[in-house]
């Protein structure tokens, strides 16, 4: 609960408001002012004038928008004035900000004439790329914005109005798919006439509900042909020839209520007597037409929606506008149109239809959705919602003809994932990597619902060919009550394999003179990970990933005593990428030797420095240790110094350094105005800890409060590719280390020719 003061303080405590403005380039030095401002800034100014489409090269123009309001119609508080408007708009503009990564400035009128509203934001066109009106009463705002969309050059949304009926759209689209009725022939009530209300009429009437179907009431009752009270041009449209006068009328038999009118304005009689498995949605603000477990208690075969986020399916308008900008921006859209529109709407109705990550389900307290009556239109902390809805929006735009500019739908949709993050990034290029020739994946935990609902998703994206370790029958059950499609996945039950007896005396071979009997040997095969490991080791199987449910060693153990160390190495080690909103770097080792020696460490700093590579970034090593390049002599920095040497005789192009401190290796001024003499002149992205414990604590503090994503444990060293999972890893990331050991697996197969 959210108590006054709570959000009285929120925004008055520390610096004012919720918004700031920073400077997105370095301003720091004269240099840097000149180029900031004057003379610089003259060169990008003539070349516009030259070429006026290069604002969107050398401003932020391409990514501006703004919210613009005269406070008529503020959420539900009502005509309250531009002034006591302002925060919702800055609110606004956090969320453009944070959900589609665009900047805002916000704009309060004070005037209640449409006029002048029109005439401002025509005046203010060659700031923004896009104008979001916000919080303008009806009628006055369906003039705005037809006048606007018709005369300006970029495009104009008015939210309240199209917000709410794309995302009710796509759950509208749901909600009938799952009660098995036809769109065409579905009978739709409609209370309030309002600027929401009119555009979720308008927006159903194009997804294909028949206007004969629709009965549109308001605060006087039904519209219908020849009422004067209350009526205007717009309302005008859903006027009925019907004998129907009150919403409680037009309830009887009705398939389907739209709400966007006023708390309590239904009743659980009206719900009674609506038709069989009927769709409510009572979306007013912030207290629905009928509360949910009313309307349940009423109908228990309802689909119930509201815009509230305490019940199952909440509208949110987060869903739509920032992700409509979006791609709106990315491809210089003059307008948002209706194919853009229905495009949004599409989109989120197939999210809703996917495997929901486990991040998202923790985001909201660790419940499990699934397509149904409770799930009909995704959450608005789903990040995938970007990477769905705005390449559909652009798509449309380019489609459509309103675009400026033409861009590849694919490379956008690796821009977005960048947007999301550093590791977004970088995980979209390895498993691009992995999709030009999919591996044999091994997962010996095949009964396990994270790792099905995992290798789901990279059969979809062709990232492996999954094998699945289990029995059978149980992990046919499990698919099938998680309703998986998991046709591309391979299932192997490893005592009833037509294979066991060989690996058995495979596995007697390489362990005999180790105390491992035939009969042992036999036994140790009936564990899944020595199976999968053996199937690795003899070429049935390109790589191997356990540990979810497992300790690290039991994990590890059968890896290293069936497949070799790779040639030319003496040890396997491990390695964490360690991922930033806008850096990566690479921690090793943190997983395996627990006091490595000076050739150990070498070692571990050229695979780390290899790895690195595979994820296509150059390395820049650094030794770790207490002291910076002897300033403190002691057996530990000696060793590591010491490490430093054989890097460089092993491997002479490498760029490494060391022994030095942590904050010497992450500061390049420190590196440069101190230590002139290094031959890093930037700073380290690979970081080698001298010990164990120093690596593990380092990494976990990242991960803990440092606002770092760690991927990994990457195991290195091996001949084949064997990765280990986090206990308790999300789907996500077990998705990720396929694709990370199907690349491995590329590498391995690469270098044996």
């Amino acid at each position: 609960m959210i108590r006054k003061q709570d959000a009285l303080d929120y925004h008055s405590q520390g610096r004012k408001g919720k918004i700031e403005v920073i400077s997105s380039k370095p301003c720091s030095t004269q240099r840097d002012l000149s180029l900031a401002y004057t003379p610089g800034v003259a060169d990008p100014c003539m070349e516009i004038y030259r070429n006026p489409d290069d604002v969107y090269s050398y401003t932020a123009k391409g990514n501006l928008v703004a919210v613009v309001s005269n406070g008529t119609a503020v959420l539900g508080l009502g005509n309250i004035g531009p002034l006591a408007g302002k925060p919702v708009m800055e609110g606004k503009g956090i969320l453009f900000k944070r959900f589609a990564d665009i900047d805002v400035f916000d704009i309060e009128l004070n005037t209640l004439d449409p006029d002048d509203v029109i005439k401002a934001v025509k005046l203010l066109e060659p700031t923004f790329g896009g104008v979001n009106l916000e919080d303008i009463k009806a009628p006055e705002c369906f003039y705005i914005e037809e006048t606007l969309k018709r005369e300006c050059q970029i495009p104009v949304f008015h939210d309240d109005q199209h917000g709410t009926a794309i995302i009710s759209g796509a759950a509208f689209l749901n909600a009938l798919e799952i009660v098995g009725k036809d769109i065409d022939k579905v009978k739709v009530v409609f209370n309030g006439a309002g600027a929401a209300g009119i555009a979720c009429a308008n927006l159903y009437l194009s997804l294909g509900v028949e206007i004969g179907n629709l009965t549109m009431c308001d605060s006087h009752g039904v519209i219908y042909k020849g009422r004067t009270e209350g009526m205007n041009p717009y309302k005008e449209k859903y006027a009925q020839e019907t004998k129907l006068r009150t919403l409680e009328e037009a309830m009887i038999g009705a398939d389907a209520f739209i709400g966007v009118s006023v708390k309590g304005a239904v009743s659980q009689k009206m719900v009674k007597a609506m038709a069989k498995n009927p769709i409510v949605f009572a979306m007013a603000n912030p207290d629905p037409e009928i509360m949910y477990d009313d309307a349940v208690a009423a109908r228990p075969d309802v689909i119930m929606a509201t815009g509230r986020s305490d019940f199952p399916n909440q509208v949110n308008n987060v869903l739509g506008f920032p992700f409509i900008f979006r791609g709106a921006l990315d491809v210089r859209a003059r307008a948002i149109n209706e194919e853009m529109k229905i495009a949004a709407v599409y989109a989120l109705r197939d999210l809703a239809k996917e495997d929901v990550p486990d991040s998202v389900c923790r985001a909201y307290g660790n419940t499990k959705f699934k397509f149904g009556p409770t799930y009909i239109i995704p959450k608005p902390l789903d990040p995938r919602v970007l990477l769905r809805e705005a390449p559909a929006v652009a798509r449309a735009a380019m489609e459509s003809g309103v675009a400026r500019i033409k861009i590849d739908l694919e490379r956008y949709r690796d821009e977005l994932e960048a947007r999301l993050g550093k590791s977004r990034e970088i995980m979209r290029m390895v498993i691009h990597k992995a999709q030009n020739t999919p591996k044999r994946i091994v997962f010996p935990e095949g009964e396990e619902e994270k790792i099905l609902r995992a290798c789901e998703i990279i059969v979809d994206e062709g990232i492996a060919k999954p094998i699945l370790l289990g029995n059978r029958e149980a992990i046919r059950a499990k698919v099938q009550e998680l309703a998986l499609e998991l046709d591309g996945a391979e299932t192997i039950e490893p005592a009833a394999s037509p294979k066991f007896n060989e690996y058995v005396q495979a596995l007697y071979a390489i362990r005999q003179r180790r105390g491992v009997t035939l009969a042992e040997a036999a036994t140790l095969m009936h564990d899944p990970n020595y199976y999968g490991s053996m199937m690795v080791h003899l070429g049935d199987a390109d790589g191997v990933i356990a540990g979810l449910t497992q300790h690290y060693p039991d994990t590890i153990r059968p890896a290293l005593q069936i497949i070799k160390i790779r040639e030319g190495l003496s040890k396997v080690s491990g390695l964490y990428m360690m991922v930033f909103k806008k850096d990566v770097f690479f921690f090793a080792d943190a997983t395996v030797n627990i006091d490595p020696s000076a050739e150990d460490l070498a070692e571990i700093a050229i695979c780390a420095a290899e790895t690195a590579r595979r994820f296509d970034v150059e390395p820049k090593v650094a030794m770790l240790s207490f002291s910076n390049f002897g300033s403190t002599r002691h057996p530990h920095t000696e060793r590591v110094a010491r490490a430093v040497d054989l890097v460089r005789r092993k491997d002479p192009s490498l760029m490494v350094d060391g022994e030095m401190q942590a904050d010497t290796a992450v500061v390049s001024d420190i590196l440069t105005s101190t230590y002139p003499f290094s031959r890093l002149k930037e700073r380290a992205n690979v970081l080698i800890f001298p010990d164990l414990q120093s690596g593990n604590i380092a990494y976990k503090l990242l991960a803990r409060i440092g606002g770092a994503e760690a991927i990994g444990p990457i195991l290195m060293g091996l001949s084949k590719p064997v990765h280990v999972l986090q206990r308790g890893a999300e789907v996500g990331d077990i998705v990720n280390m396929c694709a990370i050991a199907v690349v491995d697996a590329q590498e391995s197969a690469a270098a044996a020719k």
